[in-house]
């Protein structure tokens, strides 16, 4: 059947060589990866007063911008870590930590003299540093927990080969993710946290699906000298392909609102840093299960002694079809434009599927010879009817 790209992925026919360039993928992902460890020992992160400890102040926008606020509040001699704003009623401003109460008092009274306004409309909270060493050892705990889970349902559900896979694409979606947060500079939160758990709940879904259907294909593989293991993981791919990408667009989406809009347009602060988290996490996710999950799988199998006693006889039955195919097309009499001759007995070329040829995505197994058609109703040898 014939079709445009769009037409071919939806029948998962497009044939895309995914796991057979698989080095290409993984000199893709190292690249990235490097790009986003170099950031974060370099650029590092903006921790949030959550996790190191601070101060947050609360201040009507009727004072003026959120740049005069900072202002304010740097001249009032503490620094200022990050401000935002809250709707269209206040600006949030988040300190260094302060523990003397009465230096807490000074500084709200130096802003809201500043601005003309009472000191009691500017409210204060502190978070201390031990406070937010406990954030952090719960969320890496979360994450750890998390993880071996997924390790352990996997290995139940496939294999443990599948659940190494599965486990080297969600690390690769938290690096690139928390690459981007670096280089970006966002604010680390709790919904940051939250948002990572999101996105990789959401990868952990697309892998399964894929791996699914890699299972299916590769069902007894080796009872056959027809296809390789890679050949089959890479057709579960382009079959799954159109649907990771429907999955991935309808998830970015709503969560591309939340970032470009509500924290764009509209300025809502705090919905940038779960928004950013969830946008580039979830886009990540849909590239690492087509392009390096299944690449991954298709490695490790690669390795297993079985699988390549079964590739070298697929190879090597190939060739001697080939062989074969070549003598028929060498001793086949043709004219002059190298169209066989009808009166000469030539050989039949031989069916590339049926000679164990690698499987085009969506094509259909070829019909037996002779099939369809039906025997005479009563015939026997020799053409009688049976009656006398």
């Amino acid at each position: 059947m014939s079709g445009g790209i769009a037409a071919r992925l939806y029948r998962g026919e497009a044939g895309l060589n995914v796991v057979g360039r698989r080095k290409i993928w993984f000199m893709v992902a190292g690249i990235a990866v490097l790009i986003a460890v170099g950031s974060m020992f370099v650029r590092g992160f903006t921790l949030g007063i959550e996790f190191e400890g601070g101060n947050q102040f609360n201040v009507p926008v009727s004072v003026g911008t959120l740049e005069e606020v900072e202002q304010a509040f740097g001249d009032a001699g503490v620094e200022v870590k990050t401000g935002q704003t809250v709707g269209d009623s206040q600006y949030i401003i988040k300190t260094e930590l302060i523990n003397d109460v009465a230096r807490q008092t000074e500084i709200k009274d130096e802003v809201a003299q500043k601005f003309g306004i009472n000191a009691t409309q500017i409210s204060d909270s502190a978070v201390s540093t031990s406070w937010g060493g406990q954030v952090t050892n719960k969320a890496a705990l979360s994450l750890v927990i998390f993880l071996a889970a997924v390790l352990a349902y996997l290995v139940f559900r496939f294999e443990w080969r599948m659940a190494v896979a599965a486990i080297a694409s969600l690390l690769l979606d938290l690096a690139l993710t928390g690459g981007v947060y670096s280089l970006v500079g966002f604010e680390v939160t709790p919904s940051t946290v939250i948002g990572f758990l999101t996105i990789l709940g959401f990868a952990l879904y697309d892998v399964v699906v894929v791996f699914d259907k890699v299972q299916e294909n590769t069902k007894g593989i080796t009872g056959s000298n027809n296809t390789t293991y890679g050949e089959a993981a890479n057709l579960a791919v382009n079959q799954t392909l159109m649907r990771s990408i429907n999955t991935g667009l309808v998830a970015l989406l709503p969560v591309g609102g939340l970032l470009f809009i509500g924290a764009g347009l509209l300025e809502a602060g705090t919905l940038k840093d779960l928004g950013l988290v969830l946008f580039i996490g979830m886009g990540v996710a849909v590239y690492s299960s087509i392009f390096f999950a299944t690449p991954v799988l298709a490695e490790l199998k690669s390795r297993e002694p079985r699988l390549q006693a079964h590739a070298q006889r697929v190879a090597a039955r190939r060739t001697a079809l080939a062989k074969e195919q070549a003598r028929a097309t060498a001793t086949a009499p043709v004219d002059s434009d190298g169209v066989p001759i009808g009166g000469a007995k030539a050989e039949r070329p031989v069916n590339p599927e049926l000679a164990g040829a690698a499987p085009r995505p969506g094509a259909r197994p070829a019909a037996r010879p002779g099939a369809g058609k039906r025997p005479r109703a009563g015939g026997r040898p020799g053409g009688g009817s049976g009656r006398r």
